[in-house]
């Protein structure tokens, strides 16, 4: 079957288009920082970057980033876009306590609503610096339309680079479940579903702008036989692997009463370690858990802000990168963390493990690369971005750090430490996404708008 393109090829650049950003601060990630220096991309890929003076490139188009400070796109490895329509909504709740009261509101989503609070969130998204972002979607309601689409779509006229993960949940109420019955699905529906959205959908070559991961929501709103079941279909199809672990103390409760055993124990259990997949939140490991977690690569996307919104608990994240595991970032869905940005997800996740461990736990340069590389890595993609390097992909965060924010000397000192700068350049395969804090891919006012859209038809709760 083809594969449906994820943006208009009329609204990609030509063969050959060149750039060069000039004069600019460079944290490369990988490698050492240019103090002053230069960047060059032809054609959607990073050709050299140096310091000194920039060459002369014939029809370049010339960025000057004089009080600029230039790293890699932000790389959100986890998130709920419909979410984006209930937020601020059970503000004082446990986890358990706000699934429980959200369930059957997002069990009222159609396509249209998915595609408004998607379309919002990832143009929220871009203004943070993103350039590559999952979703994990779990919610299908019957006759609603095609939600997966939906998102998809709203990922094509942003312009991001896009990891949906196509999420379900098998195990309702009547079941021992925690979701209610009317949000589940079957376990042939689902791996039907998910398998066609794959072939439709996923694109594996190294400048791909979509890609398809397999998402059962979380062992306690999914079977044992689809947790299994998802496992081998993913591995069959040569893609990725992504659910919800270890996120509260209640879960480890849970997972103890019905499995007899703790989250991670049966995650191996049941084949689901590995460097085909990375785990939402992972908050609350046991020192062997890591160590497993580290020996098999198996990722986690740390998400600070919803962690501590609904009191989770703050994830170990100077352990996993001690023991050498992957550890990437993620914004979570905005209805437990209201309006959160990727940037500000970096100093959330620096400012949390230093208020554990002390002030050496997580440098400003370790959430850099968490916020970039680490989360290239949970995707299988730190060949092809997550950092800046002749040869991979032109996604680049070009940053203000002039001005009040010049009173710090070091440039990525003022990212992480301080509030968000304004973002003067964003970069996807070097398409223009954002420029002078403005999404240029579409209206800014339109998308935001559309968010209020889903917001109020999702709570009006009319028959749909």
């Amino acid at each position: 079957m083809s594969k449906v393109s994820q943006a208009d090829p009329a609204a990609q650049l030509s063969a050959g288009h060149r750039i060069v950003i000039e004069n600019a601060y460079i944290a490369p990630v990988v490698g050492d920082e240019i103090d002053n220096g230069y960047l060059t991309v032809d054609n959607g890929r990073i050709t050299a970057l140096a310091s000194g003076p920039a060459p002369i490139v014939e029809d370049a188009e010339r960025i000057d980033g004089t009080g600029c400070l230039v790293t890699p796109g932000l790389v959100n490895t986890h998130h709920h876009l419909y979410q984006w329509a209930t937020q601020g909504l059970y503000q004082d709740a446990t986890l358990f306590e706000w699934l429980t009261g959200l369930y059957r509101t997002w069990a009222r989503i159609d396509a249209d609503i998915t595609h408004g609070a998607a379309v919002a969130g990832l143009g929220w998204l871009a203004l943070s610096g993103t350039t590559t972002s999952t979703d994990h979607h779990y919610v299908f309601p019957s006759g609603r339309g095609d939600l997966f689409e939906a998102e998809v779509r709203a990922a094509a006229e942003v312009g991001l680079r896009f990891h949906p993960c196509r999420g379900s949940m098998d195990r309702g109420r009547s079941d021992g479940g925690l979701p209610p019955d009317e949000v589940v699905e079957t376990i042939d529906r689902i791996l039907d579903e998910t398998a066609a959205v794959i072939d439709k959908y996923h694109d594996p070559s190294f400048d791909s702008m979509l890609r398809v991961a397999v998402a059962p929501c979380s062992p306690f709103s999914v079977s044992e036989t689809l947790l299994r079941e998802s496992a081998i279909l993913a591995r069959d199809k040569g893609v990725r692997l992504h659910t919800h672990l270890a996120e509260t103390l209640d879960e480890e409760r849970h997972c103890r009463e019905q499995m007899g055993c703790t989250p991670v124990e049966y995650m191996e259990k049941i084949g689901w370690l590995g460097p085909d997949v990375w785990f939402a939140h992972a908050v609350h490991l046991h020192d062997k858990d890591i160590q497993r977690f580290a020996e098999t690569g198996s990722g986690s996307a740390h998400c600070p802000s919803s962690n501590a919104r609904l009191g989770a608990g703050i994830a170990r994240v100077r352990d996993l990168l001690a023991a050498g595991a992957p550890v990437g970032l993620g914004v979570d869905g905005a209805a437990s963390s209201e309006l959160t940005s990727m940037a500000g997800e970096m100093r959330q996740a620096m400012l949390f493990q230093r208020a554990v461990y002390g002030p050496t736990a997580l440098t400003a340069r370790q959430a850099l690369e968490i916020g970039t590389l680490g989360g290239a890595r949970n995707l299988g993609r730190h060949t092809e971005i997550g950092s800046l390097e002749p040869g991979k992909l032109a996604d680049i965060a070009i940053w203000r750090v002039d001005g009040f924010r010049s009173a710090i000397a070091d440039p990525v000192c003022s990212l992480v430490f301080g509030p968000t700068p304004p973002l003067a350049r964003l970069l996807v395969g070097g398409r223009t996404v954002v420029e002078n804090d403005e999404l240029r891919t579409v209206a800014q006012d339109v998308i935001a708008a559309a968010g209020v859209s889903a917001r109020d038809r999702l709570l009006r709760g009319q028959d749909r």
